[in-house]
């Protein structure tokens, strides 16, 4: 009899039962205040995140503003393995990697149909990036929808932004406040409620139904609903998490999150129809608080300093400085979003 068999079983039992054993996640989610979305898709699915994905993990999933973190921080975090996944506020985030703004620079998303084609074709260029430099692999995006403008002083177009303080989330949108005389204030979400109250800023950017769950009506009087960007989200994972998971898994983990993800593209242009009815009083408003801002009208004039936008401040400012640290970036944007719109 050989006697080293019970001991290559015993291996053998203890090799298998460890590719079975359960993983346990540490996720971070989206800010509470930022609403439906992240109640009725985000934190399902990572409280019933085997179910979900087929893959025995078991999942601790708190909010980011539950965490004390601060959003900028994100990348880093993943990066440090301090979190394994983490719902990244990207235009946040792009103060580490500026490749990110190119999913949304402003004017470059006007609806939801350009949105999902621009962002699909670029997707690939900014998961390549936060691989090479953050450890982390991308694993979805998404949109909260069109960001829209919330003042308390009277606005009747984007030129009286001039010598307004305008809360901004990330680069792109600062320039574009710039350019039409307005003075760009970069303020967390969580913070901009207590800012307009106290007159720290005139005006902020966010999406109807955000600003709505967050309280914002009641700081201010009137909404512009002119697309700025549609404030593109993403999933991220730590790297070396990823690659404990065999193919089999990571195929199942990506499918759910594909379909995560392209739940929420859905219902976040259904909301975003309702929340801005809701916003100005009329109805039906199904999803959020009924409030009696005054709606201004988009001008012409001003459809056009948005489509100008991208070609004239939005792409230029940003091909620098992200070039600076991306070398390819502007071209590569150019071979797939640029290609994308018929850009040359």
């Amino acid at each position: 009899m050989d006697l080293r068999l019970p001991a290559i079983a015993m291996a053998v039992a203890l090799t298998a039962g460890a590719a079975h054993a359960q993983v346990n996640l540490k996720v971070m989610g989206q800010p509470g205040s930022t609403g439906l979305i992240m109640k009725n898709f985000e934190q399902p699915f990572f409280e019933n995140f085997a179910e979900k994905t087929g893959v025995d993990a078991n999942v601790t999933y708190t909010p980011v503003d539950v965490t004390g973190v601060k959003e900028p921080e994100q990348l880093r975090l993943l990066k440090s393995g301090l979190f394994d996944i983490i719902g990244l506020r990207l235009g946040q985030v792009s103060r580490d990697e500026p490749t990110i703004l190119g999913l949304d620079l402003v004017g470059q998303n006007p609806d939801y149909e350009t949105a999902k084609k621009t962002i699909t074709a670029f997707m690939p260029v900014v998961d390549k990036q936060l691989q090479a430099k953050f450890n982390t692999k991308l694993l979805g995006v998404w949109p909260f929808g069109p960001q829209v403008l919330f003042c308390e002083p009277e606005i009747a177009q984007l030129a009286d932004l001039s010598g307004k303080k305008v809360r901004v989330y990330d680069q792109s949108l600062a320039n574009f406040i710039s350019s039409v005389g307005g003075t760009p204030v970069p303020i967390g979400f969580s913070e901009v409620h207590q800012s307009l109250a106290r007159g720290v800023i005139d005006c902020a950017v966010t999406g109807p139904s955000s600003a709505n769950t967050a309280g914002w009506p009641e700081e201010t009087s009137y909404m512009l609903p002119i697309a700025f960007q549609v404030a593109v989200q993403g999933y991220g994972i730590n790297l070396n998490v990823w690659n404990k998971f065999s193919a089999e898994e990571q195929e199942k983990i990506q499918a759910a999150f594909d379909e995560l993800t392209g739940e929420i593209w859905a219902y976040s242009e259904e909301i975003f129809n309702d929340a801005v009815r809701c916003n100005v009083g009329e109805e039906p408003c199904e999803t959020v608080k009924l409030y009696d801002l005054t709606r201004v009208p988009i001008s012409d004039a001003d459809k056009e300093i948005i489509q100008g936008a991208l070609t004239n401040i939005s792409f230029p400012a940003w091909k620098e400085i992200c070039d600076a640290v991306n070398p390819t970036c502007s071209a590569d944007w150019m071979a797939t979003v640029g290609a994308a719109l018929g850009l040359e």
